[in-house]
């Protein structure tokens, strides 16, 4: 079982109503058994929504207490962006997931730049996961 970001396999789920399928991980999970998930949709947060970014430090920091994360509307989602983050990992451990391919540059889904919230989450919780986007 493979736990995929849905907006890279076409779902509109993204901030902005959109989606960012990339068209050579499609082709590899061609036949794979995947799950596809939008962790701040899990978290309650609409779509189309705010574009929202971690403030005071990356996903970790967030998870414990020790940074936000805020809309560009000022709006403070920390808590549905937290809740997104359990009920993904909540999905990966019931569903028996091996690895996760999440969303590159997301306050959720992203790794390198900078930590999201969710990919923090799985990580924690020993879940192998690759950038893409």
């Amino acid at each position: 079982m493979i736990l995929v970001s849905a907006c890279l396999i076409g779902l509109s789920c993204r901030y902005d109503g959109e989606s960012r399928p990339d068209v050579r991980l499609i082709e590899k999970l061609r036949g794979a058994c995947i799950v596809p998930v939008c962790p701040e949709q899990l978290g309650g947060l609409t779509t189309p929504r705010p574009a929202a970014d971690i403030y005071y430090g990356n996903g970790i920091d967030v998870l414990n207490g020790q940074a936000k994360v805020l809309a560009i509307d000022g709006q403070d989602v920390t808590e549905a962006f937290k809740r997104g983050a359990e009920q993904t990992v909540f999905l990966a451990s019931t569903l028996g997931v091996k690895q996760c391919f999440l969303r590159a540059r997301s306050p959720s889904c992203g790794i390198t730049a900078q930590i999201g919230v969710t990919a923090a989450k799985l990580l924690l919780k020993g879940f192998e996961i690759e950038e893409v986007g």
